[in-house]
């Protein structure tokens, strides 16, 4: 897209600068921290918070982490554990035969994957399924969204080249359209899909921005959305790069695909809302950013960078992800309280202050939570860091005491989702 003009008015300038503060993991951090701290000193209209019911999260996923990797060989939380269903990694069994030309190659190929099967992660809603041919049943929510996404990635449904169908290219992601999708996730009456619209939506925004920034995304190739892979390697220092410096750049580079919603001078903000508990003296006063399908995309292009040669560093400079089985992990075991239990019937707004408050508390305690779970595991925060905690973990203990809890595993708030938030 191209750049505005310069702007000569200070107010501006104090609105852009504020605006680039709220791009980061550090501000998505600081912010939520200062609304536990409300909710803490009890201070919060939605939820009540009770910090030592922790130890009972902690305790479950503990022991949620144990079943599943009793060695705490723990694999960073991202999309590519998705693709591992009944023990066989859908992904590598297409890509280890190819003959890739060297190993960046493969990685824009896992980048571009990457990126659009983050995009099409939002909640699915609880009646579709994505009928799998391999194992002959159905397959919800996230793992389900991975595997169709990965079966039309596979099919070249991305790619506008026949005859290298695993990319995605912006000149064929400008034209999906929601039918398309529809077709490729078997979405219908009979398997209605949450958000499909939203999700279609995205993509083409996906494609229009990369498709504006070739400098970016298409560096050795058409612009293409793993593109980005040339791009931080070039930011790398000595073949090194930060977490939080991939965040930035994706939130700085794929910003304009988020919808708009809140603008700061001039600039998207994407996943951020407000909550009068947030106290700035400056324009960002108000807004809580948390980032969470750019941090979730961030998680997930860590090892296709390091396919290709990259190291990332700093990777605990991240954030929990503000998403409801995390969320819903907090709210069953009672380190959260509903103020008004009516709220537990009713549908929200991603933006109302419930839902504000239950996203930014989600992510704090977070924080929290994986010093207790350290604790009782035995390792420290460079064994295990939060990427592998939210895997072992925290999602995987927020499905299972929901699935305890609700029929079909429901979370425990209801929210009005556009495809494009949770």
């Amino acid at each position: 897209m191209p750049s505005a003009a310069p702007s000569t008015d200070p107010r501006h300038d104090g609105d852009t600068a504020a605006a680039l503060s709220l791009l980061s993991a550090a501000a998505v951090r600081s912010r939520v921290h200062t609304i536990l701290a409300e909710g803490i000193a009890g201070r919060l209209t939605c939820l009540r918070v009770d910090p030592a019911r922790l130890e009972d999260a902690a305790a479950l996923t503990a022991a949620v982490t144990l079943r599943a990797y009793p060695t705490l060989e723990i694999p960073f939380h991202s999309r590519w554990r998705h693709f591992v269903i009944a023990g066989t990694d859908r992904w590598s069994a297409l890509a280890n035969p190819v003959a890739w030309p060297s190993p960046a190659a493969r990685a824009r190929a896992e980048c571009d994957l990457a990126i659009v099967s983050v995009l099409l992660d939002a909640g699915a809603g609880s009646a579709w399924r994505w009928h799998d041919a391999v194992l002959g049943r159905g397959i919800a929510r996230s793992e389900g969204l991975a595997l169709a996404s990965l079966a039309m990635f596979a099919d070249g449904a991305f790619s506008a080249v026949a005859a290298d169908p695993f990319r995605a290219d912006a000149a064929r992601l400008v034209e999906l359209d929601s039918a398309a999708l529809a077709a490729g996730f078997r979405a219908g009456p009979d398997n209605p899909l949450t958000g499909l619209d939203g999700r279609a939506a995205l993509l083409r925004r996906l494609g229009a921005t990369v498709a504006s920034a070739p400098s970016v995304f298409g560096g050795r190739d058409a612009p293409r959305p793993g593109g980005l892979f040339d791009h931080l390697a070039g930011l790398a220092s000595g073949g090194r790069i930060g977490a939080a410096t991939v965040l930035a750049e994706v939130l700085r580079h794929l910003g304009p695909v988020w919808p708009a919603r809140l603008t700061l001078g001039g600039i998207p903000l994407g996943d951020c809302w407000r909550h009068p508990a947030v106290r700035r003296g400056d324009a960002s006063d108000g807004l809580v950013p948390f980032h969470k399908l750019s941090q979730w995309l961030t998680y997930s292009l860590i090892e296709p960078l390091e396919r290709g040669g990259l190291t990332v560093t700093g990777i605990d400079d991240l954030t929990g992800l503000a998403e409801y089985r995390n969320g819903g992990l907090l709210l069953d075991t009672g380190v959260l309280a509903l103020r008004d239990p009516a709220d537990a019937a009713a549908e929200h707004d991603p933006g109302s202050p419930l839902i504000v408050e239950w996203r930014a508390l989600t992510v704090a305690l977070l924080d929290r939570l994986a010093v207790l779970v350290r604790e009782r595991l035995g390792r420290g925060a460079a064994e295990l860091p939060l990427a592998r905690i939210l895997q072992g973990g925290t999602w995987a203990a927020g499905r299972a005491i929901a699935s305890e809890r609700r029929e079909g595993g429901a979370p425990p708030l209801k929210v009005k989702s556009d495809g494009t938030v949770f």
